[in-house]
């Protein structure tokens, strides 16, 4: 299933919004990580800078084959070899990973899905205990230059109250101003559930 009001800008603009390395260190997620799965790379904004931080492995899945082509292909340039980009449907199919196996989860200008507590529920299934989701979302402002429609786009209250009814402890400390445009929220999957 395609995530609404999702269509991707030019690559040379989408990349002009963020400092991917610079986002995942302000999420705390710069050092001791082990494996992640990423919910929509897109042009792999955050998937090759997830790749210098991550020891084992990245799973870069998107619906869309051209964007998971363009990964494939960055990748490559780079020589980057710890990253596994899928094409996958996330809602038909699920992530397609074990449970309980992932350190960190990204669901990076997402959660405008249709289905968001589904998806994190798929984060949560298959984070190790303890495990990190990052969320990043466009600011609730309709001045940005881009993002959802603003009936459509969460703000971080909304996204706290998906989190805390998939499972997910949130702390207020984890929550993250992102200029110019995003916000940020980690949360942790408990060891109980």
């Amino acid at each position: 299933m395609k995530v609404r009001d999702s269509g991707m800008p030019a690559e040379d603009m989408w990349a002009g919004f963020f400092e991917p390395a610079k986002v995942l260190e302000v999420l705390g997620l710069d050092r001791g990580v082990q494996d992640l799965v990423e919910f929509g790379c897109g042009y792999g904004t955050f998937t090759l800078a997830a790749a210098g931080i991550a020891a084992g492995t990245v799973y870069a899945l998107d619906i869309e084959p051209e964007m998971v082509d363009v990964v494939r292909q960055k990748c490559d340039e780079a020589g980057i070899d710890n990253v596994r980009a899928e094409v996958r449907d996330i809602v038909a199919q699920g992530i397609g990973l074990a449970e309980n196996s992932m350190d960190v989860a990204l669901l990076f200008n997402i959660l405008h899905h249709e289905e968001p507590v589904a998806l994190m529920k798929e984060a949560l299934r298959v984070l190790k205990p303890n495990g990190m989701l990052a969320v990043i979302h466009w600011n609730y402002d309709p001045t940005t230059p881009r993002g959802p429609a603003m009936e459509i786009r969460p703000r971080p209250e909304q996204c706290i109250e998906w989190g805390k009814e998939a499972g997910f402890r949130f702390n207020e400390q984890n929550r993250y101003d992102l200029p110019p445009y995003h916000y940020g929220l980690l949360f942790k999957k408990p060891f109980t559930r």
